[in-house]
Formats: structure tokens, sequence, C-alpha cells
């Protein structure tokens, strides 16, 4: 019988036994972290359905590449590596805007007005979030990606280190830039 009460301990035995070409470990494994995995992806292309091929793409990758994960650091924080390097690599090749569909397109057409409820509020709220969204995509990737890894994903200083695989300080400069340069940009907002 497990032990329910140390999940890292379930989590090493289903990472040994995944090792051993067991898939329902694996897929254990998919399940608890499937949710972070396209959060880290989408708060980096901006795509729900971009970011859900991303994380089937990093539990692909981490598959194949089992084998090699040493342990040095969580499996969580090695997965969220895999899964911002492939959407980091996604940005390059596509260096365009995305078109809007699905979700999105439809957030786009809540911002027309309508006659029900109090629609100037929600245009409001939608255009600053698009003001945002705009911002962001100004920001270099790298000092997009700390600051939605650490604002959006709630990650620590430590675990964004791991993860883009650079020391605390670099983290902490880029986070400090990117802040200060968000700050610019949306200095209209604060007049509003």
């Amino acid at each position: 019988m497990r032990n329910a009460g140390r999940p890292e301990d379930d989590e090493s035995e289903l990472i040994r036994r995944a090792r051993h070409g067991d898939r329902e470990a694996f897929g254990a494994l998919v399940q608890r972290y499937q949710q972070r995995v396209v959060g880290v992806a989408r708060s980096l292309v901006h795509n729900p359905d971009d970011a859900v091929e991303l994380g089937q793409e990093t539990f692909i990758r981490a598959y194949q590449n089992l084998p090699s994960f040493e342990g040095r650091s969580s499996f969580s924080t090695w997965l969220y590596r895999i899964a911002s390097n492939l959407a980091i690599d996604w940005r390059r090749r596509e260096s365009r805007y995305p078109v809007a569909h699905g979700e999105e397109a439809e957030n786009e057409l809540r911002k027309i007005p309508s006659g029900q409820g109090d629609s100037f509020r929600a245009v409001v709220r939608d255009e600053t979030n698009y003001k945002v969204r705009q911002a962001l995509k100004q920001l270099t990737p790298e000092h997009r990606q700390v600051i939605l890894l650490r604002e959006m994903e709630g990650l620590s200083y430590e675990e964004i280190s791991e993860i883009l695989d650079c020391p605390k300080g670099t983290v902490m400069s880029r986070l400090h830039y990117a802040r200060s340069h968000l700050r610019s940009l949306l200095k209209d907002l604060e007049a509003e």
C-alpha cells in the first residue's frame, strides 16, 4: 500500500516505473503536471491551442528523455524547462502575431458593447488586458519569460533559475528590467 501522505515518494516511484517502460506510471505523471505545463507554455505563447500542443510535445520529449533525468532538480522544474524551451523555439519560428481563434476570438467579440449589463466596465477591462498583452510582446523573450514565470505562474527565483538554467542574480536582474520596462510602457494606464 502506498503512503498517500508523501507525494514525493509516490513521484519517485512513478518516475522509476516510467523509466522501466510503465506507461501507466508516466500517465499518472502527465495527469499530475499537465495543467501547470500547459500554463507555462500558454504564458509564453498566449494561445490556448498552441499551448496545449506544446504541452503534449513537452510530455513526448520528457518520456523520450526520461533516462537522462538525473533528479538534480525537481521533476516539475525539469518539465517546466522543457516546456519553456519549446515555447521559446515556437515563438522564434512563428515570429508573427498569432491570429485570434477559439477562446481568444470569443474574448475579442465580447469587447463589443451590448445593451445588457455593465458593458463599459467590461470594455475597459478588456482594453487594459489588451494593452498589457501588447506591452509584454514588446519585451525580449528572455524578459517576458521571466516576468510571466514569476508573476503569472508564481514561481520562486530559484525555480525560475533552474528552469532557465541561469544564475538567480540573472533572473532577478531580468525581472527588475522587465518590470521597469513594463511600467514605462504602461504609464498611460496609471493616468486613467
